[in-house]
């Protein structure tokens, strides 16, 4: 179990004095040395003490030190968050990403530093998510793809990174999944698969990965069943035999396929 550091010491390496401190007040409770200080380097102990005092977190805003704005970004209300945008420490900005009112956000959708572009990718507006869709980060277009309006998926089925197209094929309306199954990775293949009406399958029956060829034999109709009776996969033969009542595979392939609907 990991426990708070047992010494008191400030940003830059001091020990901590509480002679002198304007919240030197612990009989009421505003802070507490090792535990809750404002002073301290440690951030949990300064989170606490904002936890335990929000009402002067506005006054720490522009600490020298990192952390503390950090953490008082967290309390201080929200009418001094805005100068936070264009703190020099992504820290600080991210944090003030949490909670900065929404007309605020699209001034950060270029932030240089992806933690923060995340962070204002997942609280963003619908409407201003499509500004984001083109973000050099993977996963800033995946936070993306994974809450923008349907009506804008068709612009990123292209999209260069494979588990973002696997999210837009998650979602994207039905009639682009047809687009999605000549994606070159299966697993962007396999997500609109999932998704197609049994009719739809028999195409399928001589996709290159034999996931979806196993796909196509436990949904697929007898068309679909058909072609999978020689797959060179034995799962995928050996489902389609079953599924169309079959135990073995005859010695003659076409006679089978006659006997077994007779």
């Amino acid at each position: 179990m990991m426990t708070d550091p047992d010494q008191a010491i400030d940003w830059q390496g001091r020990a901590i004095s509480c002679s002198g401190c304007p919240h030197d007040q612990r009989p009421a409770g505003r802070c507490e040395p090792l535990h809750a200080c404002v002073r301290d380097r440690y951030a949990k102990r300064v989170d606490r003490f904002f936890r335990w005092n929000p009402q002067v977190a506005k006054d720490y805003l522009q600490h020298p030190y990192f952390e503390v704005r950090a953490c008082a970004a967290r309390y201080a209300d929200i009418f001094h968050l805005p100068p936070l945008m264009n703190d020099p420490d992504e820290t600080v900005r991210w944090s003030a990403a949490q909670r900065l009112p929404h007309r605020h956000l699209l001034q950060m959708i270029h932030d240089p530093h992806r933690e923060v572009r995340i962070r204002v990718a997942s609280r963003l507006g619908e409407r201003d998510l499509p500004a984001m869709m083109h973000d050099p980060d993977y996963y800033v277009r995946l936070v993306v793809a994974r809450r923008l309006p349907l009506s804008f998926l068709p612009l990123m089925l292209a999209d260069a990174d494979v588990e973002v197209r696997r999210a837009v094929a998650l979602r994207i309306g039905p009639e682009w999944l047809g687009r999605m199954l000549l994606d070159a990775d299966p697993g962007v293949r396999m997500e609109a698969v999932a998704r197609l009406p049994a009719t739809a399958l028999p195409a399928l029956a001589r996709d290159p990965d034999w996931r979806i060829r196993y796909e196509v034999a436990a949904r697929g109709g007898r068309d679909a069943l058909l072609p999978l009776l020689e797959d060179a996969d034995p799962e995928v033969r050996s489902l389609a035999w079953e599924r169309l009542g079959g135990s073995t595979p005859f010695r003659d392939a076409q006679k089978g396929r006659e006997q077994v609907w007779e």
